[in-house]
């Protein structure tokens, strides 16, 4: 009976080294891959904190440059920071912040650079549509309405789709185009929350084009 056993798992043992034979590298290479993997994201994690806690260290210093008004200096903070931590979204904010200021001291030229990178190298598909929204403007302010309207093309959250909208009626507005300018506009109205006050704004911009909502829709009423 015991020499039956033993030779059992002799049997047993056997197979056990061939199938290791076959496939013992495989399975090794496989578990270095998948601990591999599970150090590379804990490593990547502490690497982002790291550079969150270094990033905002330098947001700090950026911050008091904005409110002392400090357009250069909080300039060259922006700079360092999109420079040593691109993928931080204090770098993202700074970008805006840094580019309102630039606007505010009549440095339109910093502005757009410092826009175009947030809306070019950011992370974040919020702080790049507030990029784009942002550009647009300066675009408008300087009647490139081509460039205005391709920029707000580049809004993808759907947070701003009712902004860009309503910018996009101002600027087909502009542009002679007065059907498309209505059709942005009640676009950007539907879009907006009824609590908002600038909706009435833009329905303000409806009525001067005899196209107020309530107009609007009595007409489809009656269509229908």
């Amino acid at each position: 009976m015991a020499s039956n056993l033993d030779l059992q798992e002799q049997e047993q043992l056997d197979e056990l080294k061939a199938f290791w034979n076959q496939y013992g590298n495989l399975i090794t290479w496989g578990l270095v891959l998948v601990l591999g993997a599970f150090a590379a994201i804990n490593g990547w994690d502490a690497w982002q904190r790291n550079q969150g806690g270094k990033a905002a260290v330098m947001y700090d210093e950026f911050d008091k440059a904005l409110q002392a008004g400090d357009v250069d200096q909080a300039g060259r903070v922006f700079n360092d920071l999109k420079e040593r931590y691109p993928r931080t979204a204090y770098a993202q904010q700074a970008g805006l912040q840094a580019a309102k200021l630039q606007a505010d001291k009549s440095k339109a030229d910093d502005a757009l650079a410092s826009l175009n990178w947030v809306a070019d190298q950011g992370t974040d598909d919020e702080y790049k549509s507030l990029a784009h929204l942002r550009l647009a403007s300066l675009q408008l302010d300087k009647k490139a309405y081509d460039e205005a309207l391709k920029q707000l093309d580049g809004v993808k959250s759907p947070e701003f789709a009712a902004l860009a909208d309503d910018r996009r009626g101002d600027i087909l507005l502009l542009q002679g185009k007065k059907d498309d300018a209505v059709k942005a506009y009640l676009a950007a109205y539907k879009g907006l929350n009824e609590k908002l006050d600038y909706r009435r704004i833009v329905e303000a911009k409806l009525a001067s084009l005899a196209a107020a909502p309530e107009a609007d829709a009595a007409a489809s009423g009656v269509a229908k």
